[in-house]
């Protein structure tokens, strides 16, 4: 363990929709459904983004619409289609993966039980920061890998969690909430690359 004052990587998670009514809406519906399907009581939705810090700088580590043509202003390291790949040609249908140098998380300050300390290490740190731009990219909301969840923003986090070597038994969405995607994340992270 290579420790190093201020470096680290802390987990927030946003209550889905934080800022939005849109998305809010929508995730209330998905999860009435699933929970109906189920036979259990709604929770929570969260998703989950990661803030690195090593000596060269802070960065942000999320999934997000793709917000124009600039990506490498914002860290873009990744793009991938959104409900049916073909579609993905149109950017209305492409989310980006960020890895944004002194980036912050939009709404961070509706987080719930965060930030959560990952590591204090700087060589994990370093090691997760360079995982990024090897995440897989599959169709987001699909189940494409075959892991029995859509991929989103939860996918990507768990994987780098998991693949970074940070993975814990602790971790696990704010009490009485869910995390939709965080297993398929986990079950492609352990796979060979």
């Amino acid at each position: 363990m290579t420790p190093e004052p201020g470096s680290g990587v802390d987990l927030y998670w946003l209550p889905l929709g934080a800022g939005g009514h849109s998305v809010r809406l929508n995730g209330r519906v998905f999860e009435a459904a699933v929970a109906l399907r189920e036979r259990r009581r709604p929770s929570d939705l969260y998703h989950s983004a990661l803030v690195a810090r090593v000596p060269e700088g802070s960065f942000a580590i999320e999934m997000g619409p793709v917000l124009d043509g600039d990506g490498a202003a914002r860290g873009v390291v990744a793009e991938g289609p959104v409900g049916i790949r073909w579609a993905g040609r149109l950017r209305l249908f492409r989310y980006e993966v960020r890895r944004e140098p002194d980036g912050v998380i939009p709404d961070v300050a509706e987080a719930v039980e965060s930030p959560r300390r990952l590591t204090g290490d700087v060589d994990l740190t370093r090691r997760l920061l360079d995982l990024v731009a090897q995440v897989p990219t599959p169709v987001w909301g699909r189940d494409e890998l075959g892991t029995g969840e859509g991929w989103n923003s939860n996918s990507l986090i768990a994987w780098l969690i998991a693949r970074s070597g940070l993975l814990d038994a602790s971790i696990q969405a704010p009490v009485g909430g869910r995390a939709p995607g965080w297993r398929a994340g986990l079950v492609v992270a352990t796979r060979r690359p």
